[in-house]
């Protein structure tokens, strides 16, 4: 298929075609002319994309049921994605992680930012984990599949789709094996000199929180000789990190018992499972608990879900953000340290930091902020998306 034989989707005369061309990748459904034509257009279709004036901008991945009706995938418009056009993105990709990365263990894929809209793929050794969050991307699996496997030489592909993108696009939520067999227990990643075990096919999202590598390295220099508190905790993030900088003990807190175990077993591979202590139950639950049996700690770190996901979510987010804060921060030791983290898409820094401080006042504590924190650079930004920098670690010492 050439490109002009592709169908043709235009924006509306004043929609902002200025944005687009300076590299802003999506087009909402009230920007596009949707019309009959357009509306019968099958989600993930390929499509070229011309502003009001029939000027061409590019090759797009359409979605007329989808908020983001658009998505750009290249902006030259004279190629059609194919295996040989997956592989030369995924081979830049994988040039930056193999230049920052000794051993395959890295997101390979962040979506917008890595040439892929809506995909992130998520490297363990020789298995890669997918998660197709996009219309087009699961039309164009297989090509995307194969590629994969030619340019890193991963055997095993696992397909997630447990991703909160693939329900607003429409899609299933029907995980698979594509290639090779998938693992038959949970995948040891060392990061930091800790030991996590990653469940790739029951976890959480791709089965690790990669993102978090480069503060857990931060919180770990605050460890050493510490007592630290780990809410949110998952596979043991920040206190695994933490026993490995020389922590003392660490309490990791978490809803999921099986996550919790798997903290346990990271920390036996560490040889510091008498070092780690786990507690189940809901988070606000146990700060409070924790804040009426007076426990004290010299590291507090709050890791929580995404409490604000989208706008309409930002108000309720934002308070769930000063509770956690307010909470947390009567943990601390005098001069201790409390580490706050946001990976909400819609609270960005500013709102996320004035949450927080709210709520470390309404505790009754002054802080100084002595570092802020953002996701490694195996998730890279894309400028003109602010989504793209979801993560927010602010470390405050009290």
């Amino acid at each position: 298929m050439t490109p002009p034989s592709l169908p043709v989707v235009r924006l509306k005369p004043k929609a902002n075609a200025r944005a687009i061309r300076r590299g802003f990748p999506w087009v909402y459904a009230n920007e596009l002319v949707v019309d009959r034509r357009t509306k019968a257009l099958v989600p993930g279709t390929v499509a070229l994309l011309e502003d009001a004036e029939r000027t061409a901008l590019g090759l797009v991945a359409v979605n007329p049921a989808s908020r983001i009706v658009c998505r750009m995938l290249d902006r030259e418009g004279a190629a059609v994605p194919d295996r040989d056009w997956f592989a030369a993105r995924l081979a830049r990709a994988l040039e930056l992680r193999e230049r920052l990365f000794e051993a395959p263990y890295y997101r390979l894929i962040h979506a917008e930012a890595d040439g892929l809209p809506g995909v992130i793929i998520d490297r363990f050794g020789d298995i890669a984990v997918v998660q197709p969050n996009a219309a087009w991307a699961d039309v164009l699996l297989e090509p995307l599949v194969e590629a994969l496997v030619e340019v890193t030489g991963v055997t095993t592909v696992l397909k997630n789709a447990g991703g909160r993108g693939r329900q607003l696009e429409g899609l299933d939520d029907a995980d698979a094996v594509l290639r090779g067999a998938a693992p038959d227990a949970p995948v040891p990643v060392g990061m930091n000199g800790a030991t996590y075990m990653a469940d790739l096919t029951g976890g959480q999202k791709t089965g690790l929180f990669y993102d978090q590598r480069p503060n857990h390295a931060f919180a770990a220099r605050l460890a050493r000789d510490a007592r630290v508190l780990d809410v949110f905790s998952h596979v043991g993030g920040f206190a695994l990190a933490s026993l490995a900088g020389g922590a003392v003990s660490a309490l990791s807190v978490d809803g999921s018992a099986p996550a919790l175990a798997l903290a346990q077993e990271g920390a036996r591979r560490m040889g510091a499972e008498a070092r780690l202590a786990t507690r189940q139950g809901d988070a606000f639950d146990v700060l409070g608990a924790l804040g009426d049996e007076a426990a004290r700690f010299d590291l507090v770190i709050c890791d929580p879900p995404a409490f604000a996901p989208a706008k309409p979510a930002l108000d309720a987010g934002l308070r769930a953000y000063e509770r956690v804060a307010r909470l947390s921060a009567g943990l601390v030791e005098e001069g201790g340290f409390l580490v706050l983290c946001s990976c909400s898409h819609a609270a960005d820094l500013t709102a996320f930091t004035g949450a927080c401080l709210r709520g470390i006042g309404r505790a009754g504590r002054r802080a100084q902020l002595i570092h802020t924190g953002q996701a490694g650079p195996d998730h890279p930004l894309l400028p003109q998306l602010a989504e793209s920098g979801y993560l927010k670690a602010l470390f405050f010492r009290l």
